[in-house]
């Protein structure tokens, strides 16, 4: 046998041996963003995980990380299988880590997804996006993580944005937090006004009541999907297919008690049984991130106009594709 001959034996055989180890897949980190500490988020998760571990055979590990980028790096350089993500995040992982939407999940009561929202104190003179936007540097305002939709995306697109409007020259202080931390920081004083969303203030509602008496809404965004549920998109059928039926069966399939009992878990998420999905839930968060550069642009002085008009006509055509993209999406 020639050396090459011998070289692609070798080849073939390190290529089927490695097919086949990276085929039995028996372990999965499963990373949990940070819209709250790892202290709160750990009971709220932990029988989902012994669920899904049950379940699926596979033994389950959950990965927290400091903010959002740390699953999304996570799950990049693989650390990650799989994980919930908000549609801000779960956009980065897409795009940046091999992510591949899945699931997604339904809100317990209904909605057909969920709000961003800026609270303030209760006691505070703050009633209206004009009052926080009077932009005297006089306020304290916190702002969500980078990669959340509802805490960042959504209120630079909608309020800064939209308005012209950069936080910094307008308030006295712009702080990054996840949403726990700035509900209660408003309801604590220590921020004028913050961003969280429908769900986060619900469960302060159940878990810190004292604190949500000191809160009041007064603004509230357009509607935002529901969260994806994102695996790297590499992973072995073997395991999606484990992965996959027990997402879309869990709450749904079993006697009555399991199902009884699957569905206290997921209440305890705030979260009624998952439904498919796909990378196709990311088109209105892709409109979205679009149209916020847009505005920026136009607010900017940089530029010629000329160099605006080139920029902004590229970017009016990537939104209108994914505006066009929308449109094939069945409703359901």
């Amino acid at each position: 046998m020639n050396m090459f001959v011998k070289g692609a034996a070798a080849a073939a055989l390190a290529l089927s041996l490695g097919t086949a180890a990276y085929a039995e897949t028996t372990e999965i980190n499963f990373g949990i963003i940070s819209t709250e500490s790892q202290q709160n988020l750990k009971p709220q998760w932990e029988p989902f995980l012994s669920a899904m571990e049950k379940e699926t055979g596979l033994k389950i590990n959950a990965f927290f990380a400091s903010d959002y980028a740390g699953v999304i790096e996570g799950m990049r350089f693989n650390k990650v299988q799989a994980a919930w993500f908000g549609n801000k995040s779960a956009m980065e992982a897409v795009d940046r880590s091999g992510g591949e939407i899945f699931a997604q999940t339904v809100d317990v009561s209904g909605n057909p997804g969920y709000w961003s929202l800026l609270l303030a104190h209760k006691d505070s003179p703050l009633n209206s996006l004009d009052d926080v936007l009077k932009c005297d540097q006089s306020l304290d305002f916190g702002i969500g993580d980078p990669n959340s939709t509802s805490g960042f995306l959504v209120p630079t697109t909608f309020i800064f944005a939209k308005n012209g409007i950069d936080p910094k020259k307008c308030f006295k202080t712009v702080r990054n937090a996840n949403h726990e931390t700035n509900a209660l920081a408003v309801a604590n004083g220590q921020v004028d006004v913050a961003a969280n969303n429908t769900e986060n203030l619900a469960r302060i509602e159940k878990s810190k009541p004292e604190a949500f008496k000191n809160i009041k809404v007064i603004w509230k965004s357009p509607l935002i999907p529901a969260d994806p549920i994102v695996w790297k998109s590499d992973l072995d059928q073997a395991t999606k297919d484990k992965l996959y039926t027990f997402f879309m069966s869990y709450g749904r399939l079993g006697t009555p008690e399991e199902v009884a009992e699957a569905r206290k878990v997921l209440s305890g998420l705030a979260w009624a049984p998952f439904k498919p999905s796909s990378d196709a839930q990311l088109y209105p968060i892709r409109v979205m991130a679009i149209t916020k550069d847009m505005f920026k642009i136009e607010a900017d002085d940089k530029y010629s106009a000329d160099e605006k008009a080139a920029k902004l006509k590229e970017l009016g055509a990537e939104k209108a594709k994914y505006e066009k993209l929308m449109e094939t999406v069945p409703q359901v």
